[in-house]
């Protein structure tokens, strides 16, 4: 079970939209996929045991639920403005939808893309008032998940978009909607099985109820399969709290996407597909859009090429390139270009394995990319990834390889390191299986440093230290730290949408806890400061200012004798003393001079010593 968040990046150019998103591979073995919007569909159970609170004032399964949907719809708005997202209820007393076709069927938002007026819609139905709300707006009365279901379909066709994916997440807390109602039950089996076929993926987020939610019963033929075959597709335990049902819906939110679909070739005729994945990527700020100042219309900008001598518009078949060599200007044609970058086809191929303590730490010089394998693309690729993924494991050894990951690209050495899945106590997965791609440096990329040198800490100082090393270690997660820049925009941007008085504070994660800090020390920074500094010394104290001179260091007064002024007439070498100097010598010798430039103060220095 692979769960990515690999980032999107979508900006509109006049009135098309341009995805910047590809799932295409760059090699031989992979298709262009699909592209264009991912569309989510809530469907949430309106029944009155969804609106029940928990133990200990514990929010109700509704009021998480729509905490989940609000979640959601901020995080599209940010990152994907354009998707697009729908909200419908099911089992309600009060029907509305397109045509009024459906009972007890109640579309709060159809498929379109989330803005500021929904937000503030889903946070009408939030909390005791919430409740209140939706008990007056759309009640609760029977079921029909089949009339839900038909429904959401009606959504799906009416989007004259095209959709590169679509997934529809059911929210409830009842393992058997219909009660038992065998024909509604064959109905919504019917028609879950409509929508998969046209290629929608059901996912249930199936809540808390007393007495345990029991899948097999009715939705286990409701979902869609697993995408792989490590993925479970059912979680069996239901969520009980925001924070899992959270991480649940995030992990199933955004399809994975890969890089890029390469061969991994083992040896002469065998060859393993595989998918990259990014599985950080730097979180950015985004960037600005220039907008006409009359209209607030976004603008679009072009580059063009022109003749330095006559001016005409050059054509891109028109434009060669040329390099310098040898005092030469040898001119290129593109294609020509094109075979000199191109060193072999893209993939990986293995050189060989290596113990896993050759890996050093300096090794790693950029960010690494994720391996797995891609059944749909050779078939059998997953057991053969298994079985290396295994012994490599075992073993503990990594594979050496050569990769090349677009056509025209360098090639670079890279390390394959094993990683097994990790699951957490719900089930829900927490590291995926596969190899972790590290990039490794080339001897020209490998610096000789000259380290200052410094005296060497005693054995005594060390051991100190290591206690207050000790004393302040903790588990670090990366995703437990947002960054309070990113946060902070963000929270302005959505201040500014949702007619927020003031944003929302944010709490910034990487500030030091500072009393938590002197509580778990003690007294050991004292003794560590004992030990290093000399008596009396206190390194917190600020070191005493500098006197500011007001300008640079004066030069202490030239005073020259009359024996060395007449040298000087002598040798012609009078020039040479600064301004400064010379009315230095007039005062000593008592030469009157009403000028102030060099050469007046020469002239009457030699008509001084000749008088």
């Amino acid at each position: 079970m692979l769960h990515l968040f690999p980032g999107k990046k979508s900006r509109i150019e006049g009135d098309t939209e341009v995805t910047t998103e590809s799932t295409r591979s760059p090699s031989s073995i992979g298709d262009y996929k699909i592209t264009g919007r991912d569309s989510l569909v809530f469907l949430v159970d309106a029944s009155k045991e969804m609106f029940i609170k928990g133990e200990d004032g514990e929010p109700s399964n509704f009021d998480m639920t729509m905490q989940v949907v609000r979640t959601v719809y901020t995080s599209k708005i940010i990152s994907s403005d354009k998707d697009l997202v729908a909200l419908v209820f099911y089992g309600t007393e009060e029907s509305k939808n397109p045509r009024n076709s459906f009972k007890h069927v109640y579309v709060y938002h159809d498929l379109s893309e989330p803005g500021a007026k929904r937000v503030q819609e889903v946070d009408a139905l939030r909390g005791e008032k919430g409740a209140k709300l939706a008990a007056e707006t759309i009640g609760s009365g029977e079921t029909s998940l089949g009339d839900a279901l038909w429904c959401c379909a009606n959504l799906y066709s009416d989007i004259k978009l095209r959709l590169s994916h679509k997934r529809l997440m059911i929210f409830t807390c009842r393992d058997e909607p219909h009660g038992g109602d065998s024909v509604k039950d064959r109905q919504a089996r019917t028609k879950a099985s409509d929508l998969k076929e046209t290629g929608v993926v059901i996912d249930l987020m199936h809540l808390m109820k007393p007495g345990g939610f029991d899948i097999s019963l009715f939705f286990c033929d409701i979902v869609s399969p697993p995408e792989d075959e490590s993925e479970l597709g059912l979680q069996l335990q239901p969520s009980d709290k925001l924070e899992d049902l959270l991480k649940r819906v995030r992990a199933k939110e955004l399809k994975k996407r890969a890089l890029a679909r390469l061969n991994l070739c083992l040896g002469e005729g065998i060859n393993v597909a595989v998918g990259i994945y990014a599985t950080a990527v730097a979180a950015r700020k985004p960037g600005s859009i220039k907008l006409y100042r009359e209209t607030n219309e976004p603008v679009r900008s072009k580059t063009r090429t022109f003749h330095t001598q006559t001016g005409s518009l050059l054509l891109p078949s028109e434009i060669k390139k040329a390099q310098y060599y040898g005092g030469k200007e040898i001119v290129m044609e593109r294609d020509e270009v094109d075979a000199i970058k191109k060193f072999d086809d893209p993939g990986l191929f293995l050189i060989g394995f290596k113990p896993m303590e050759k890996l050093k730490l300096h090794h790693h010089i950029r960010p690494a990319v994720f391996l797995y394998p891609e059944e749909d693309e050779v078939k059998g690729s997953s057991c053969l990834f298994s079985a290396l993924l295994k012994k490599c494991s075992e073993r503990n050894v990594f594979a050496l390889c050569r990769f090349i990951s677009r056509r025209n690209y360098p090639p670079r050495f890279v390390a394959l390191l094993p990683q097994n899945e990790e699951l957490d106590e719900g089930k829900v997965q927490i590291t995926p299986p596969g190899f972790n791609v590290i990039y490794l440096p080339f001897a020209d990329d490998f610096r000789t440093l000259d380290p200052p040198q410094f005296p060497s800490a005693s054995q005594t100082q060390v051991d100190k230290m290591k206690e207050i090393v000790s004393k302040l270690r903790f588990k670090y997660r990366s995703e437990g730290f947002e960054n309070p820049v990113i946060q902070q925009h963000f929270r302005n941007l959505e201040a500014l949408a949702l007619d927020m008085m003031a944003p929302e504070e944010i709490e910034d994660l990487i500030m030091p806890k500072v009393d938590q800090i002197d509580q778990r020390l003690g007294p050991l920074v004292q003794e560590f400061k004992d030990l290093v500094y000399p008596a009396y010394y206190n390194p917190e104290s600020k070191p005493a200012a500098k006197r500011k001179t007001g300008g640079a260091e004066k030069k202490p007064k030239v005073e020259l004798t009359e024996d060395e002024l007449k040298a000087h007439v002598q040798n012609n070498t009078l020039v040479k003393l600064t301004v400064p100097v010379l009315k230095d010598a007039c005062k000593q010798f008592g030469v009157r001079t009403t000028g102030t430039k060099k050469q007046e103060l020469i002239d009457a220095l030699i008509a001084r010593l000749r008088s």
